[in-house]
């Protein structure tokens, strides 16, 4: 399995438009090849180099359907995405998509796709937490795309 962004390519910069300091609008994200088994995906985007124990959670989205194989740009926040699945809250306490906006130096952001054997059947707005602990043991693979950004004005 691929994940890949038309925004910015693996190992690369995330554009501004995505972050703090543009529009922070979510990435367009595809991905193929998803192994057989597959009834459910799930996305979490992560900062580890964020100053706090465990890093920094930017985006949630979990019970995307097995047939699905991309999310559009500019994901509404919100609990259900009609054509989408779910999105929970990021580690600032809101649903949906934060953009990268790092205090200084330049971070990686990790962005996970899990193709899961189970749909996670979790209310709208579950904390990452919960989702990471309910996919625990239903992980059929799984696919990484990781790029960088430093902020350009503080």
């Amino acid at each position: 399995m691929e994940l890949k962004s038309s925004a910015y390519p693996a190992g690369g910069k995330i554009p501004v438009r995505y972050t703090c300091e543009g529009e922070n609008i979510s990435p367009a994200l595809s991905w193929e090849d998803a192994p057989v088994g597959t009834k459910s995906f799930a996305l979490i985007l992560h900062d580890p180099d964020a100053p706090r124990e465990g890093g920094f959670t930017h985006w949630v989205v979990y019970d995307v359907d097995s047939s699905t194989s991309r999310i559009k740009e500019n994901t509404p926040r919100q609990g259900k995405v009609d054509g989408l699945g779910m999105q929970g809250k990021n580690d600032s306490g809101r649903i949906g998509y934060m953009g990268p906006c790092p205090p200084s130096g330049t971070h990686r952001y990790i962005m996970r796709l899990f193709a899961l054997d189970t749909k996670l059947n979790l209310k709208p707005g579950a904390p990452h937490e919960e989702v990471e602990t309910s996919m625990r043991g239903h992980f059929v693979e799984e696919a990484t795309l990781m790029a960088t950004y430093a902020r350009k004005a503080k």
